[in-house]
């Protein structure tokens, strides 16, 4: 899995002047804000890590969907009725895969005795990673579902 998600990161880098992958990493810096934010104020009221990490990860979903459709995928979010439909339902399966991974990563360091807080940040970029291929090449591939 580190070879891919390796190779991704070098072209990723390389595409850096395709507008569409700097646009999503803005709109998921500000979803970012949202999971780190509810994240870190969860362990504070004294929340487990897990549920913490799946609360943060879950509102920062919603953040993201509004900021993705409208700035990033505009040109290829389905129009509406089923093809939205079937549009919203991929980027939900998306995001549950990233909230999966996310939850796991921390709950494993957690277990291991590491610093929930740097788990964090692990998942952070597995999830981006994962997620912003399964979008791009899945979710708004192609708006006319």
């Amino acid at each position: 899995m580190i070879r891919p998600l390796a190779q991704w990161a070098v072209q990723c880098a390389l595409r850096c002047a395709d507008i569409r992958v700097l646009r999503y990493l803005a709109v998921s810096i500000g979803a970012l804000a949202v999971d780190v934010g509810v994240f870190l104020g969860c362990l504070g009221a004294g929340i487990a890590p897990g549920p913490a990490a799946a609360l943060g990860y879950s509102l920062g979903i919603i953040a993201h969907w509004l900021l993705s459709s409208r700035a990033v995928f505009n040109d290829t979010v389905a129009a509406g009725g089923r093809g939205r439909l079937v549009q919203k339902s991929l980027f939900v399966i998306s995001a549950l895969a990233g909230l999966a991974l996310t939850t796991l990563i921390v709950i494993l360091a957690d277990r291991a005795g590491l610093d929930p807080r740097a788990a964090k940040l692990v998942a952070i970029a597995v999830s981006f990673a994962v997620v912003y291929l399964v979008r791009s090449q899945v979710v708004f591939k192609d708006g006319r579902r």
